[in-house]
């Protein structure tokens, strides 16, 4: 396959388990604010003291940071959710955007940091990386991500008995960029765990924010993260099993097609994104700019927030 090889059966079957557990896990700590807890603050913190310090040991600062970053995100999350009093405070209502454009500055990072790996670094051979001009691409792809987010300020508390995080100025084609974006980065950056850390990871929260849960994108984006990179650090090296066979093909052309869509869908996203806030007269900093979409007018009335 050009992006992809290593398929059997297996892979495919171990594929689909991942992602029904993380969409199963995703549901159950949505819905219930016990569970919530108990996935993402009580088991990190055992996992911190007795699992993770020698599980991960050897592994890329980035899966660290990945992790508590994850972890940061989807709990400071909850609170925004559970703490009414805090709902209406101008700093809580921005961190959201804050953890998101920390989380894409990570990878941003990361992906220049590859790039200009040199030959003889024995990362490279630990996690299988190809530096190249994939990495600038998507890099700058990243950049373009962040310019192009907007309704900072618009972040509400659906009125719904699950209290999810709504972002209503969160357009479906902005998901889809980041997706593409994050597919990348984890193909030319995590390319022995692209196919798990990047198709499979990436794919369940657009699932759920296009059919279970609309408005909530980033919300369980940061849950399936944060469950994900948490398993990865208790099993850094999964990739070695035969289940995870499948890999990136190494093929230079993929890489590259990989880095040009993930470019040119994030730069379309940006010029929608200048022309609806220049059309609209609206500062995209502070006020919500898609306000006449049909698909944010739904996720208003699906969250009784219209």
């Amino acid at each position: 396959m050009f992006f992809y090889t290593g398929y059997s059966f297996t892979s495919l079957m171990v594929a689909l388990l991942v992602f029904a557990a993380l969409v199963l896990v995703n549901e159950v700590s949505r819905r219930s604010k016990w569970a919530g807890i108990t996935i993402y603050v009580v088991l990190p913190i055992v996992m911190s003291i007795f699992v993770w310090p020698t599980t991960a040991a050897q592994s890329s600062w980035f899966l660290w940071v990945k992790t508590y970053s994850a972890l940061a995100g989807v709990i400071g999350f909850m609170i925004f959710r559970y703490v009414k009093k805090v709902q209406s405070n101008k700093a809580m209502i921005l961190f959201p955007s804050f953890i998101l454009i920390v989380n894409i500055i990570e990878a941003v990072i990361r992906d220049f940091e590859v790039s200009g790996m040199p030959a003889d670094s024995p990362e490279l051979l630990y996690e299988g990386l190809v530096p190249g001009p994939w990495n600038i691409l998507n890099a700058l792809a990243g950049i373009m991500l962040i310019l192009s987010m907007s309704g900072f300020l618009g972040v509400k508390i659906a009125k719904t008995k699950s209290k999810d995080m709504i972002w209503p100025d969160m357009t479906w084609f902005w998901i889809l960029a980041y997706a593409i974006w994050n597919i990348c980065f984890c193909y030319t950056s995590v390319p022995l765990r692209s196919f798990y850390a990047g198709f499979i990871l990436n794919i369940t929260p657009v699932i759920l924010a296009l059919f279970v849960k609309r408005g909530a994108y980033l919300q369980h984006r940061a849950s399936t993260l944060a469950i994900f990179v948490g398993t990865s650090m208790i099993f850094p090296r999964y990739d070695l099993l035969p289940a995870f066979s499948i890999t990136a093909s190494y093929r230079p052309e993929a890489f590259l097609t990989m880095s040009i869509l993930s470019f040119a869908a994030n730069a379309i996203v940006l010029g929608i994104s200048i022309y609806t806030a220049v059309k609209s007269r609206k500062n995209p900093l502070t006020s919500d700019i898609y306000v006449n979409l049909d698909s944010q007018k739904r996720i208003l009335v699906e969250n009784n927030l219209a």
